[in-house]
């Protein structure tokens, strides 16, 4: 029988140990915060692997995005969710079985749990069987179904639920009950009396019948009681109650490994198309990046936080979009701009949209064409502790040091304001040897800095956190391509204080 996996093209890949390790650059790029809010409410999958792990061919990402383009099919996406209902049920038929004492009972809630896995597994083969399916992994998936639906061990496995349910509905008996004692005994007829005591006590009516009904504990657990009637019953029926218990023991791994697989795997697009719909219903884009693993000519359009995005959208607060693209020989972008004007969230956009890419996950923004890296590697601000200005530097130089010993030419950068314990000059000259050092590599960069001149290199592009034009005061979030023009920024502060050169004359007394 052909195996499967919904989530690799080689269905032997799985994901590495180390993968199962949060990777070092998720907080920095706000990713930790995504993948909480995509898992909420999946927990039991365990999904967060999955999310850890960047593909490593562009092959492998378009497998997981044609999955993605067939998802938007609705009937499919319907079949999919009824699926995960199932399975939900069946766990929660097993669940109950090793709660409960009573050996019967117990076996009995174990066929249920065979029977609804049965069920389920014939629902999704028959909806998949007539929906037109573009993707390698849904129509791999479509033709192990219709394998292993018709293998021999299944269908022997559904005529012997059949069997057993046939059999356990021919258990009738009879109780009688005298003081204290109960006797258990095969019922002799199956004729039903319902009628006949309703005919001969029809004269003695003088109102419509109410009905009454006894109202039965919800619980599954039996009392002492029953549980022990149940043992009697089973006595009288050695035969069926044998053949339970016979199944139970031949069954216990009915569960197909390639199913259980596929269950897991799904719900990592099941739960970030959910996340992405609740987003989208904000009026912000989603699109599936064209990703190149030889051209490092990138580019986004309307591309956004997605951290920001789930934690504004909620309040109604609109998050600012923007573009971004690299051309030529062109492979860092400086950024700069007053403080809190957006350039740490550009840089998270830039960080945020390449990893989800390199997932094979929908990306933020109106288009995307992105580049597929081998690592990430960010470089923030980390808080000091009680260490001094000497100490900081040091820190910053040890830490971006690691960096370009590990990194490649297929390796992205993210640098986020560093050097700022030092003197602009120091500053500027170790950015500078940084950015030549990335220069030299032909990586992706992004470099958040202060300092104008640093944009000024070779293969940079100069992007600048804009203000309102007549109020510097109000940061508009946009993140523009131009010139670096600190210069603006200070004669836009200085006309809104009046310390302008003209302004100052006018107060001068002539």
């Amino acid at each position: 029988m052909s195996r499967f996996s919904i989530l690799y093209a080689n269905p032997d890949m799985a994901v590495s140990r180390e993968a199962l390790k949060e990777p070092a650059f998720f907080s920095d790029l706000h990713l930790d915060q995504v993948v909480d809010a995509v898992i909420a409410g999946y927990e039991e999958y365990d999904l967060k692997p999955f999310f850890y792990e960047s593909l490593k061919s562009c092959d492998a990402i378009a497998y997981r995005q044609e999955i993605v383009r067939d998802l938007g099919n609705t009937r499919l996406l319907e079949a999919l969710k009824s699926f995960s209902l199932g399975m939900q049920t069946m766990r929660t038929h097993l669940a109950q079985a090793k709660k409960l004492h009573n050996f019967s009972q117990k076996r009995r809630w174990f066929l249920d749990a065979v029977a609804v896995y049965c069920e389920t597994i014939e629902r999704l083969g028959n909806d998949l069987a007539d929906l037109d399916l573009a993707s390698r992994g849904f129509q791999a998936l479509r033709e192990f179904l219709n394998e292993y639906s018709h293998s021999p061990g299944f269908t022997s496995l559904v005529a012997e639920i059949a069997q057993l349910d046939a059999e356990l509905s021919g258990v009738t008996y009879c109780l009688h009950i005298q003081g204290n004692k109960i006797t258990v005994r095969k019922s002799k007829s199956s004729q039903d009396y319902i009628r006949e005591v309703e005919h001969t006590f029809k004269g003695f009516l003088q109102d419509p019948v109410q009905p009454f009904q006894e109202r039965f504990p919800e619980y599954p657990e039996m009392n002492h009681v029953e549980a022990k009637v149940l043992d009697l019953v089973a006595l009288q029926y050695p035969e069926v109650f044998s053949h339970l218990s016979a199944f139970h023991e031949k069954n216990l791994n009915y569960l197909d490994e390639t199913v259980a697989r596929f269950d897991r795997e799904v719900h990592f697009y099941l739960a970030y198309l959910d996340l992405v719909a609740r987003i989208k219903n904000e009026n912000l884009p989603f699109c599936i990046p064209e990703v190149s693993d030889t051209e490092k000519e990138v580019e986004s359009r309307e591309g956004f936080d997605l951290a920001l995005a789930i934690r504004l959208s909620p309040q109604g607060i609109p998050v600012v979009t923007n573009d971004f693209y690299l051309e030529g020989r062109e492979r860092i972008f400086v950024i700069t701009g007053p403080n809190q004007g957006g350039k740490t969230t550009f840089a998270r956009v830039f960080g945020q949209l390449h990893f989800l890419a390199g997932l094979g996950c929908p990306v933020p923004g109106r288009t995307a064409r992105l580049y597929l890296f081998d690592r990430i590697f960010t470089h923030f601000e980390r808080e000091e502790s009680l260490g001094n200005l000497r100490s900081k530097l040091e820190d910053d130089l040890l830490r971006i040091h690691s960096i370009f010993t590990t990194c490649t030419p297929r390796s992205i950068i993210i640098i986020n304001e560093m050097f700022t314990s030092t003197t602009v000059q120091d500053a500027l000259y170790l950015g500078r040897k940084v950015l030549e050092q990335a220069i030299q590599l032909d990586l992706l960069c992004i470099y958040v800095t202060f300092l104008d001149e640093l944009t000024m290199l070779e293969k940079t592009v100069s992007m600048v956190s804009t203000v309102a034009p007549d109020n510097p005061d109000v940061r508009t979030y946009r993140v523009v391509r131009r010139p670096a023009d600190g210069l603006s920024y200070a004669i836009a502060i200085a006309r809104k204080k009046r310390v302008t050169y003209e302004a100052i004359l006018e107060r001068i007394p002539s």
